[in-house]
């Protein structure tokens, strides 16, 4: 245990440091997100996200943007289990064939008018993985999409802007 302790020490930290987003730019996005919710959405949106094969680091980006420092429910922002409820699909990795059909259906679950964001290099262009005996690659190959958010993965404050580029497109 001993030894554990004395490698921890010397080793120091050896992560990459946080450069955090100014609270005033985080207020501002958000405050500018609920504005267009509010207007075309009577104050919140549902959002299904869909993991298509990715290797999860998307996912725990946008789930970083439920934890208490970016909260974004309290711009009218929230992830539904359902996509029978949900305005926007936010998809992420490359599709792989066993979820080629899963997605469609969910695509054609969601109600209309609907959106869908692909988010992640993987979702986007197919990553490294491209098309494949196993991956169909790009989600725009297996359904429309209407926003990509590039990254690997993108942040919190990249997918907060993208979803803000989304309203601004389509309203």
């Amino acid at each position: 245990m001993l030894r554990i302790f004395k490698k921890i020490l010397t080793t120091g930290v050896v992560t990459e440091r946080f450069k955090t987003p100014k609270d005033d730019e985080l207020e501002q996005l958000g405050i500018e997100i609920k504005r267009h919710i509010d207007k075309r959405f009577s104050g919140s949106i549902a959002i299904r996200q869909v993991d298509a094969g990715s290797c999860n680091g998307c996912e725990l980006e946008i789930h970083a943007l439920n934890n208490p420092f970016y909260d974004i429910e309290r711009f009218g922002v929230h992830f539904v289990a359902s996509p029978r409820h949900a305005d926007v699909l936010l998809v992420t990795g490359p599709v792989s064939r066993h979820m080629q059909t899963a997605l469609l259906r969910t695509y054609e679950a969601t109600p209309n008018p609907k959106w869908v964001v692909a988010a992640g290099d993987c979702a986007v262009c197919g990553g490294e993985f491209g098309v494949s005996y196993a991956s169909c690659g790009a989600v725009s190959n297996v359904i429309p999409v209407d926003l990509v958010i590039p990254g690997c993965p993108p942040t919190p404050l990249a997918l907060m802007k993208g979803l803000l580029g989304l309203m601004k497109v389509s309203a």
